[in-house]
């Protein structure tokens, strides 16, 4: 019972940093490309995971198989899962990819029974239902307020929020069999060499290669990407991998309907963006959704089976 009470605070967690990542994001594109943004911040986060590593003295055990099987799931995540979001947020704002983000736990619930032989009870597919109701009034009513969304950035976010559920569901088995630090230092690893490759390739195709390191003479870039390096992408990938070593990936999916708020609040309280009555009822039906899905889990695992 304890190691599940660390799982759901791991997971809440996760969706708090996770809901803020968006505004820095935003706040690290108004600065650098999409590519060079991804770069930095996973160059950041394999600095910090490799000291954490020369601190600690954790050693890898792994074989070369272990490690194309890892890099696998980090091709889901980190690799697609923030290229898509970032190229998504270049034309949409912070609140309205948290919001598409929210879909998350409809794909998890879906690929966890095909692929997990998860079960879900009534109840929790009622509260997930509810919860997804929230993000569909936000949504619509956003469509009213604004004629301006992108259809290719909302179309970008919701394909990454496809891949975290696949992320979700995959994990969920990986967590079982390797440790929680080798998952997280192989994935900050793939998406280092992946994201500085891609950005490194771009430049020198463009013969701009003197233009990488510029960003870091903005100290608004500096602190968004030390956040999204450390935080956003080390830190929650070890708390996403925890929660999911422990509790279903289903209900490790819905916190991300949290996230969503955070993100809304975020968008409003430091990046000015508007913040209507509609948002604060959606919100509230979306939280409602999240305690749910996890308390009809608890409550009805052992009768109620669908």
């Amino acid at each position: 019972m304890i190691e599940k009470k660390k799982a759901y605070i791991a997971a809440l967690t996760y969706a708090i940093i996770i809901g803020l990542s968006f505004m820095f994001v935003k706040v690290a594109l108004t600065i650098a490309t999409p590519f060079d943004a991804l770069a930095h911040r996973f160059t950041i986060a394999f600095i910090g995971v490799t000291t954490l590593k020369v601190l600690t003295k954790k050693s890898l055990k792994v074989t070369k198989k272990d490690i194309g099987i890892i890099a696998l799931l980090a091709i889901l995540y980190p690799t697609l899962f923030f290229a898509f979001q970032v190229f998504g947020l270049v034309n949409v704002s912070s609140s309205e990819a948290g919001i598409i983000q929210a879909t998350i736990p409809i794909f998890t619930l879906i690929f966890a029974s095909i692929f997990l032989k998860e079960t879900s009870t009534s109840g929790q597919k009622i509260a997930i239902i509810f919860s997804v109701v929230g993000v569909i009034y936000i949504m619509y009513m956003n469509d009213i307020e604004n004629k301006n969304t992108s259809l290719l950035g909302s179309g970008l976010i919701l394909i990454s929020a496809l891949v975290s559920s696949l992320y979700n569901v995959c994990a969920r088995n990986l967590t079982q069999r390797y440790s929680l630090f080798t998952i997280t230092y192989i994935m900050t690893l793939f998406g280092f060499i992946t994201f500085n490759g891609l950005a490194l390739t771009n430049h020198l195709m463009n013969n701009t290669i003197h233009q990488f390191m510029e960003p870091f003479v903005h100290l608004d870039f500096v602190i968004a990407i030390a956040y999204l390096g450390l935080l956003s992408s080390l830190v929650t990938s070890y708390l996403s991998n925890y929660a999911l070593s422990k509790i279903e990936a289903s209900k490790m999916s819905v916190f991300s309907n949290f996230a969503t708020l955070i993100t809304i609040l975020a968008g409003v309280i430091f990046l000015k963006e508007q913040f209507h009555l509609y948002h604060l009822v959606g919100s509230i039906i979306i939280i409602t959704g999240v305690i749910g899905t996890n308390y009809f889990g608890t409550k009805g695992k052992h009768s109620e089976k669908a």
